[in-house]
């Protein structure tokens, strides 16, 4: 086995169904197997993904456990010296998987590495990012980020500031895709499950590069993400109103706690070309 594909479906199964089968579609020079951990859907996605896909398998659980741990049990169940978290609403385009597991395969100390993400109109999606700091959540979340200091704060942070044509090493990137090296994993460790849902992507990539593996963005690799941000609405009186929103600030607050009085990691902004 060499690619192990895992999957976190909630209440999803329509686009689980096109992500696994945009999966299937490709002609892959490696064996692939695919997991679905199914955080207790109240739509048919469990009976619907075990019906028309029997060769893959779904873990079906009786609550929702949380993004984090989803991906672990998932690990748990993967084969692969390579794994790929993928999101339902992933669409997987030609040459992505080869592209990846090459680049991984010349590069022995990428840990985890992120294809390009574009939205369905081929536009570019920001899916590679430096690492948060609590002014980047204000500016955010609140008019500040209007100012010229927020405007550069969040451009910084969303490294719209560099070149998304070449593969180069970041801080940390979006959970949607990624693609880690069992090895790695094996030493680093699963998603950390304090976070329900959000910060488990940058928790995981923080921990990468302290144990001296590198987070990598490849553009040379695309997938096509449904994405929306629905913790975006509401600024910081989403809290109130959206439940999202709640969920990515308690999980902000973790994060800071988690790394309080600790330095970031050493990692590196060279900009690397495929070989």
């Amino acid at each position: 086995m060499k690619l192990s594909i895992i999957i976190i479906n909630y209440n999803s199964g329509a686009l689980t169904r096109a992500c696994i089968a945009s999966i299937l579609q490709q002609e892959l020079p490696f064996t692939v197997e695919i997991i679905v951990v199914d955080n207790a859907s109240a739509d048919e996605s469990v009976s619907l993904l075990r019906d028309e896909f029997p060769d893959i398998t779904v873990i079906a659980n009786d609550q929702n456990r949380g993004f984090g741990a989803g991906v672990n049990q998932g690990l748990t169940a993967a084969h692969g010296s390579y794994i790929l978290i993928l999101n339902p609403d992933i669409v997987v385009l030609p040459e992505a998987l080869p592209r990846m597991v090459q680049y991984m395969n010349v590069h022995p100390d990428i840990g985890v590495l992120g294809a390009q993400l574009i939205y369905p109109n081929g536009h570019l999606q920001y899916s590679c990012f430096r690492f948060y700091t609590p002014m980047t959540i204000v500016y955010r979340r609140t008019p500040l980020g209007r100012l010229r200091s927020g405007r550069q704060a969040v451009l910084s942070f969303l490294m719209q500031d560099v070149d998304h044509q070449n593969p180069i090493d970041v801080d940390w990137l979006m959970g949607s895709c990624l693609l880690l090296r069992a090895a790695a994993v094996r030493k680093v460790g699963g998603m950390d499950e304090r976070f329900f849902m959000y910060f488990e992507d940058v928790d995981w990539c923080r921990r990468m590069w302290e144990f001296g593996w590198r987070v990598v963005y490849f553009p040379h690799a695309q997938l096509s993400h449904y994405h929306q941000r629905s913790s975006d609405h509401g600024g910081l009186l989403g809290v109130f109103t959206n439940w999202t929103v709640r969920a990515h600030i308690t999980s902000a607050l973790k994060y800071f706690w988690k790394y309080r009085g600790k330095k970031l990691p050493h990692r590196t902004s060279r900009q690397r070309t495929l070989l």
